[in-house]
């Protein structure tokens, strides 16, 4: 007994000790790097703290990791996938606004797909609370 209560502390321990990693403000950049710390994030199981003031673009995928919460102060920015703010192909459009969505919480994807994806210049903002609404976890 005593054994199996020594492992579940150092179990316990061990996932204390992990640091979260913390977004602070960061205003996105491509998607294959997006997606590659994305990959490294679920692989490792880290915890993803967003607390800025903002998290923008591809900074938003983040979104859908399970381990991620975010500060009800943050803001968010979406907008549609380009390149370099120039209007892609309708099929580049249409795969790269899935690829996005498919990061987001179901309510927020909807939302995405149907309105957020379409502004290619400027952003759509939403509060922390907002996101914390759709379903993810406050920090």
């Amino acid at each position: 007994m005593a054994l199996v209560m020594g492992l579940a502390g150092a179990e316990n321990r061990a996932y204390a000790s992990v640091q979260p990693y913390v977004i602070d403000n960061d205003r996105g950049g491509t998607v294959r790097d997006r997606l590659r710390e994305i990959d490294t994030l679920r692989t490792t199981g880290q915890p993803v703290e967003i607390r800025g003031q903002i998290c923008y673009s591809t900074c938003t995928m983040l979104l859908g990791l399970p381990q991620t919460c975010v500060s009800p102060g943050t803001v968010f920015g979406f907008h549609g996938p380009s390149r370099s703010g120039k209007r892609l192909k309708p099929e580049e459009f249409e795969y790269y606004s899935q690829l996005i969505a498919e990061h987001y919480p179901e309510t927020l994807r909807n939302w995405y797909m149907k309105k957020g994806r379409k502004r290619i210049r400027g952003i759509y903002r939403m509060s922390g609370t907002e996101i914390i609404r759709m379903g993810v976890k406050a920090c």
